[in-house]
């Protein structure tokens, strides 16, 4: 249970980070609106970092939880951001995604 609620988390700071590119492009009210989203996403994501914390190791979760960021991040600034998707961009990504599963593999 606690893994899938780090992969929530994860999937949080995913959304505020989104919050922050969208803020970033409003203007008026909507970007108020952005902006409390990101501190609604913020608050969950760690709410939920914190309680699986206490029963993961730290060094795990938080490793996993900012993968899961990095590389949620990274795909949502290409497909909605417009963010070039080079070789070289999908590549280490590749390779943070196959280090977020080994650090699950290996951990107890």
């Amino acid at each position: 249970m606690n893994w899938i609620l780090l992969v929530i988390a994860g999937l949080f700071e995913v959304a505020f980070a989104a919050c922050l590119g969208k803020a970033k492009e409003a203007t008026g009210i909507e970007t108020r609106y952005w902006y409390i989203g990101f501190l609604v996403c913020l608050g969950i994501s760690m709410f939920l970092l914190v309680k699986v914390s206490r029963q993961l190791p730290i060094g795990t979760a938080y490793a996993v939880w900012t993968g899961i960021g990095a590389v949620g991040t990274v795909l949502i600034g290409i497909w909605f951001f417009k963010e070039p998707a080079t070789f070289w961009r999908l590549f280490f990504i590749t390779t943070l995604i196959a280090s977020i599963i080994g650090l699950k593999v290996v951990s107890h």
